[in-house]
């Protein structure tokens, strides 16, 4: 890795306001990774708080060809933003402010270091909804959600980030500040850049502010928490659900491993000796919600639930969520590296998938877990991988393989949250044919010539 010249990093910080960039060992330790494994030293962290600053510091990084690696809230699961390669960690954590949330155009605008949860909660206090969620919301910023085009649960009704995005403001790799799209609802003016932009894991832009579509909060929310005999069973559930032509706002499933893992962290027995489970959210007015809730459990009944637990209203519905939480810190718990893989299938492919990763863990003797948004074909694959086992290594690589190449064979994807970053970057050519990856690299020339922005991943 080639270092920076320190005189350089005196003549950056003489055009920054004081505290914007910062070379002491501390802060770069805090910016050396996210949620996985790897971490990296950068030798500065940048900490903007305009856009102005971002574009001073992209046009210095890019006249001097200083590597700079983007980063929200640093709770991405794929290395998105370890700077692998030195140079710059441009945080925009100091980018938190909410600049507006009209009730009228059902718009919010927003800094992109705004916690996601924290939105969400203002905007509903306007009745005013925000519903991508996912499970890290309460730590999570908005650029990071945008960069990695993140979804979570409700996006089985709702859709992902990008559905939401409509207009970005965003600079570009020389310094360049655009501003694409807008806050109407509709826009066909050119190129859908906004789409084009979110999912991009900083190796395009610095998105600096966000618009967002905002929808009527739905007045009443209900849940089922559904055990069952068997991860089969809560599949079978699921498809009774959609070919009686309901649409859950969240429909998701788990294994006997993970309600194993729940129930040892959490001591509540009730999820103890169940080998599937099933949580149906709905939403909607009150009384169709209560009216469709009492059908959903009808149709649950022939499969012959271990329990059918009912909650009515928010409060109610978030208990039932909270427990949902606990599932990727239980698996945490057993003691075993947790390889968290967010594949998603056609959803009809849901049930052979659930039946390949039970022959997976046999053959290559590890568990696998399985829990997610069955509603939309994403399944968090948790490979569990005991690391003081000679030989871990190997197993670990040739299940993933295996998980990998199974999942595109089957026409499906090898993320569907998370992003590429460093842990995907071995089956990019997987997922990816060589015309596609062309495409991509086509992009990424034009707009980052010199190649500064976050260097090392999968382009």
């Amino acid at each position: 890795m080639k270092k920076t010249n320190p005189k350089l990093w005196k003549k950056l910080q003489a055009q920054l306001a004081p505290g914007e960039l910062k070379l002491d060992a501390a802060t770069l330790e805090v910016h050396q990774g996210d949620k996985w494994f790897a971490t990296g030293q950068p030798e500065a962290v940048a900490l903007p708080r305009s856009t102005r600053a971002v574009s001073t510091i992209l046009k210095f990084a890019h006249r001097h060809q200083i590597p700079v690696t983007p980063r929200g809230a640093g709770y991405g699961y794929v290395g998105g933003c370890v700077p692998l390669r030195g140079g710059i960690a441009l945080s925009v954590a100091r980018m938190r402010r909410i600049k507006e949330i009209h009730e009228d155009d059902f718009v919010a605008v927003t800094q992109p270091g705004v916690i996601t949860a924290d939105l969400q909660a203002k905007a509903e206090a306007k009745g005013l909804y925000y519903p991508p969620d996912p499970a890290s919301r309460a730590d999570c910023s908005i650029g990071g959600n945008v960069a990695t085009n993140a979804g979570g649960p409700r996006c089985l009704k709702y859709g992902v980030t990008s559905d939401y995005v409509l207009g970005l403001e965003v600079v570009l790799p020389d310094g360049t500040i655009a501003r694409v799209g807008g806050r109407t609802h509709k826009n066909k003016t050119g190129f859908d850049f906004p789409r084009f932009f979110t999912g991009t894991e900083g190796l395009l832009c610095v998105v600096t502010e966000v618009t967002l579509k905002l929808l009527p909060l739905p007045p009443y929310r209900a849940a089922l928490s559904v055990g069952m005999s068997s991860i089969a069973a809560a599949a079978k559930g699921l498809r009774r659900i959609f070919r009686a032509g309901f649409l859950p706002s969240a429909l998701e499933i788990a294994d006997e491993f993970t309600l194993k893992a729940a129930t040892q962290r959490t001591g509540s027995r009730r999820l103890s000796g169940c080998h599937g489970h099933l949580i149906v959210e709905l939403d909607g007015q009150e009384k169709s919600v209560r009216s469709e809730l009492r059908d959903v459990k009808r149709l649950l009944e022939p499969l012959k639930p271990r329990f059918v637990d009912q909650a009515l209203g928010a409060e109610a519905v978030e208990d039932i969520w909270q427990l949902r939480r606990e599932f990727s810190y239980s698996l945490r718990d057993t003691g075993l590296v947790k390889l968290n893989e967010d594949i998603v299938v056609p959803r009809g492919c849901l049930e052979n998938l659930l039946a390949f990763t039970a022959r997976l863990q046999k053959k290559h003797g590890m568990p696998v877990a399985c829990f997610g948004h069955a509603g939309d074909g994403n399944i968090h694959v948790n490979v569990m991988v005991d690391d003081t086992q000679a030989g871990h290594e190997q197993r670990r690589d040739a299940a993933l393989d295996e998980l990998f190449r199974w999942i595109v064979k089957h026409d499906g994807v090898i993320t569907g949250e998370h992003g590429i970053g460093i842990a995907k970057k071995r089956w990019w050519p997987v997922a990816a044919g060589p015309e596609v990856r062309r495409l991509h690299q086509a992009v990424k020339d034009a707009l980052d010539p010199k190649g500064i922005m976050n260097p090392g991943k999968f382009l």
